[in-house]
């Protein structure tokens, strides 16, 4: 499979971008994941995505040494090495990873569109959190988009700690500014990160946006 390797610096995080074709991939592409035998009865377009994504992982593991590949965990949760975490984003031709010595995640979205925004709004926020997003200076459709992409990069930083299925409304929007935006966890999501504020970082690539955990 045809790809290309670059670094997307954030905030705090260097985080490493696989761009790649996906008219390229081959199943034997999959022989170079020492987890290939589970992969075996994906579809196509997982394949690639999960070939792409282990790709940005391996390179983000290098900068701590680490030369293994992540393996697939009993939630189908990325497997890091021992003092490290990270986190890895897949949307449409593009993967992203993080690692970091701290809980750390990533995601990356599609822009919504107003027709999205009004059909998904009451079911990734509640009415306060739409009055946040609606009182910032942002338009509505990359508001909704960074909340939704916050959440599911505050989720995967945090999924050891949380209750099984938490849903959107356990991490609430209490901020959201031009440059970063900032999570509150209740008690649905877990007992021990009630009440925790979580910040994180976004930027706009334009079509797409990339939330990453402070």
């Amino acid at each position: 499979m045809q790809t290309t390797h670059s670094l997307l610096p954030l905030a705090h995080h260097t985080l490493y971008r696989i761009d790649f074709d996906p008219a390229t991939f081959s199943a034997g592409d999959l022989l170079w994941l020492p987890h290939y035998a589970q992969l075996m009865q994906a579809g196509r377009k997982r394949q690639a995505e999960h070939l792409a994504g282990r790709l940005a992982a391996v390179h983000a593991l290098a900068r701590y040494q680490h030369k293994s590949v992540p393996a697939i965990g009993e939630q189908r949760q990325p497997v890091w090495p021992a003092g490290l975490y990270g986190s890895i984003s897949h949307c449409a031709t593009t993967a992203l990873a993080v690692v970091a010595r701290q809980p750390v995640g990533v995601d990356m979205e599609a822009l919504f569109t107003l027709q999205q925004c009004q059909e998904l709004i009451d079911s990734i926020v509640v009415p306060a959190e739409q009055a946040i997003l609606r009182a910032a200076a942002l338009p509505l459709p990359l508001a909704l988009t960074l909340t939704f992409s916050a959440k599911e990069s505050a989720f995967k930083a945090w999924s050891a700690l949380a209750h099984p299925y938490p849903g959107f409304y356990s991490a609430r929007v209490i901020a959201l500014t031009s440059r970063d935006l900032t999570l509150r966890f209740s008690a649905d999501f877990s007992s021990r990160l009630a009440e925790t504020d979580i910040l994180l970082h976004w930027a706009d690539l334009g079509g797409h946006v990339i939330t990453v955990t402070a």
